[in-house]
């Protein structure tokens, strides 16, 4: 039977369990960006939030209800690595133990940081490997609790906090939404952001961004039914791989989204390069794609406001390196 889908009363009250955990990060503004495009784009730098991305929301917002005789296994996840490394922190508050299933081909900082917190790790392959089987014999194994990274309600609510964020903080700054640009993978985070909107700034229009050959969000709502990727791996954009959308975050995000936008791996890395260079922001090429997207133009800017959310921040430093050293 499935869950029920998470509520605008739900982000409310995840965002009463995440006081004094997460970080409120801030709604940034450049003037060189606005000339640019024409518009008024509004940056949430959830690569400030605690963990370098958003999935810390997320992750406290499941984890903290945990019952802990139901949890003395502690939690089984899997992940690219920034859900990762919420788990991981929100498991080491609770002290409980933490095992990620992580790909092999996670940057290294991802793994690092995971295992900072006290995680333990076991590596796939994410091409010819169940990451979803393996969480489940694992978790079974431990009698542990699996923390899904976004077909969940408490996940979904949790990361909507992040769009209750941004629709108070651009009123604050008497910016009307026109629309706003999330970078997808699940959909997680789209459809929290989806629902916080709907109450808070009902005509503002929602858009998924994804890179090349990973649109399978964007062709779901084009078909109506959820599609797979062709592949599992192969984009400079390591955190939005997921195979396909969520069950329950599809639910959510086709009646909400205005569509999905692509963006190639050259526009990534140029956006990745603007953020340091222009607004001194360490972005990672999966939380560039929104500010790819309108950097490049996928999307009219002209005269309209538009927020973009800078999803994570948890960038391999020799990858890092190179893309702000090119020229092009």
């Amino acid at each position: 039977m499935p869950s029920p889908l998470p509520t605008f009363a739900d982000i409310i009250d995840a965002r009463k369990k995440l006081d004094g955990y997460a970080i409120s990060t801030p709604l940034l503004e450049s003037h060189h960006l606005n000339q640019r495009t024409g518009g008024r784009i509004l940056i949430k730098a959830e690569s400030l939030q605690r963990t370098g991305s958003f999935k810390f929301r997320g992750a406290w917002n499941r984890i903290s209800r945990l019952d802990r005789d139901s949890a003395k296994g502690g939690v089984v996840a899997y992940s690219s690595g920034n859900h990762a490394q919420g788990v991981a922190a929100a498991a080491e508050l609770m002290k409980l133990p933490a095992l990620i299933v992580m790909p092999a081909d996670t940057p290294e900082i991802k793994k690092a940081n995971t295992r900072a917190y006290g995680a333990e790790i076991v590596t796939y392959d994410r091409a010819t490997e169940s990451r979803e089987a393996i969480a489940a014999r694992l978790a079974e194994e431990r009698s542990a609790i699996i923390v899904p990274p976004f077909d969940d309600p408490h996940i979904i609510a949790g990361q909507g906090t992040a769009g209750l964020e941004l629709a108070e903080q651009a009123a604050a700054a008497n910016a009307r939404l026109d629309a706003v640009l999330v970078g997808c993978s699940g959909g997680g985070l789209s459809a929290g952001i989806a629902l916080a909107m709907e109450e808070k700034s009902p005509r503002t229009e929602i858009h998924v961004v994804e890179p090349e050959g990973f649109d399978d969000y964007g062709r779901s709502l084009r078909s109506g039914r959820r599609e797979r990727n062709a592949k599992s791996s192969g984009s400079i954009c390591d955190a939005l791989l997921s195979p396909e959308p969520g069950e329950l975050t599809f639910a959510i995000n086709r009646p909400r989204l205005a569509g999905g936008l692509i963006v190639s791996e050259a526009e990534v890395r140029r956006a990745v390069r603007y953020a340091f260079e222009r607004l001194k922001l360490v972005i990672e090429p999966g939380g560039a794609v929104s500010l790819a997207a309108v950097l490049a133009g996928k999307i009219e800017t002209a005269g309209r406001t538009v927020a973009i959310i800078a999803s994570g921040g948890n960038v391999d430093a020799v990858l890092f390196g190179e893309i702000v050293a090119e020229k092009t």
